[in-house]
């Protein structure tokens, strides 16, 4: 306790200088931190993606589609338990900016494949009965002020027109990775439609969705899908979820690496400020040192005193980045909900805001120790404050 209180006192003897580095620090572990929870939450859907299910699209490009009467012959290959699908509607809610997810599914299917949502049974049963109506992930349906039995409108953009529907469900997620701003509703209102309207377009799907019986067998399961449509009009490509999803991903990847970069130049910043604040306060005090070495302290010692009130500044600069990491990303979760579903921040970001800011403490102090110890009694007794 004793060499904490002087570790304290040599870290704010000059409480300016000293604050406003460890408010440098602050905002710097705060900038690491969300710029890592971003990163985590561009694989959230990966990281929640299941083992059990695949995904079958055309091989030429996800925008092509594939013929309905593929489900029965998916259906028949040896490992598969469900097959499912549906079409990705990208429909517009008044505003272009209100960006969500929206999928035509099978409806009878769809929730049984993930089971990570959860939905009553009442609400189950009626969009089951409504070929109109659709269901919205809880934030969704929040963030709209949706509820039971209101009618939403959206503009069509693949599919032109203004598509009504009435919301009979609200499911929620079983776990916390879950996405909770997925719009689904039925994919036979939207073939339904095609047929009177664009009839070539009807009977064709976006992508199928297939749940299997043991994820050990997946490779083998994905080629025995493909196999059934070589050298077809249109041949498939199916990998599991994660890989397909990780595709998505991969478009922005080259975002996700600048992202890394900037939040490691973050921590060159921090190692350049605390250790010019480091090299000051040594500076000043090179005549203490100097006495120090006459009452006979060793190089240890006077390295530790260094080496501590660098850890001292860092580390309560960590702590506060640390705590309000936590508000900030919550209001940006909730403020960016529309990109990020899933925004928290991650055990890993924690921890790895505390062994950067260690190794920064420990960095910073490394030359003016050096400079300390090297100089002699007569020089540090000479200098001046």
């Amino acid at each position: 306790m004793h060499i904490l209180k002087i570790l304290f006192k040599n870290a704010f003897r000059h409480k300016l200088r000293t604050g406003l580095t460890i408010l440098s620090i602050t905002i710097a572990i705060l900038a690491f931190g969300l710029l890592r929870t971003v990163i985590g939450a561009w694989y959230a859907g990966v990281e929640a993606s299941s083992a059990y299910r695949l995904v079958t699209r055309n091989a030429v490009s996800i925008i092509f589609s594939l013929p309905l009467s593929y489900k029965e012959k998916i259906r028949q290959v040896d490992g598969v338990a469900t097959v499912s699908y549906g079409n990705w509607f990208g429909g517009i809610y008044i505003d272009e900016k209100n960006f969500f997810a929206n999928f035509a599914v099978d409806a009878k299917t769809y929730f049984d494949l993930y089971k990570e949502y959860a939905i009553n049974d009442a609400e189950k049963a009626a969009f089951l009965r409504d070929r109109k109506s659709f269901v919205a992930g809880r934030k969704l349906a929040s963030r709209f002020g949706w509820k039971i039995g209101d009618t939403v409108v959206l503009k069509g953009t693949i599919f032109p027109g203004n598509w009504e529907f009435v919301m009979r469900g609200i499911y929620r997620g079983k776990e916390p990775n879950t996405d909770e701003t997925v719009f689904v509703f039925h994919w036979d209102y939207l073939n339904e439609t095609l047929k009177k309207n664009a009839s070539t377009r009807a009977d064709q799907v976006g992508f199928y969705m297939i749940g299997i019986k043991d994820p050990s067998q997946a490779v083998r399961v994905t080629h025995d899908i493909d196999g059934l449509f070589r050298n077809s009009f249109a041949e498939t490509l199916t990998e599991t979820e994660k890989a397909f999803t990780l595709g998505f991903v991969a478009m922005s990847d080259t975002i996700i690496t600048a992202i890394r970069l900037v939040s490691f130049v973050v921590i060159i910043i921090i190692l350049a400020v605390v250790a010019n604040t480091v090299a000051m306060s040594v500076r000043e005090r090179t005549n203490e040192y100097a006495v120090f070495k006459t009452l006979g302290f060793g190089g240890w010692r006077i390295a530790g005193l260094i080496f501590g009130e660098s850890l001292v500044i860092t580390l309560m600069g960590c702590a506060f980045g640390v705590a309000a990491t936590f508000p900030a990303a919550a209001a940006f979760g909730k403020a960016m909900g529309a990109y990020f579903p899933v925004f928290s921040v991650e055990m890993e970001t924690v921890w790895l805001d505390a062994a950067f800011s260690l190794i920064v403490g420990l960095l910073a102090a490394i030359v003016p120790t050096y400079r300390s110890l090297r100089i002699s009694i007569a020089d540090g007794l000479r200098m001046v404050e």
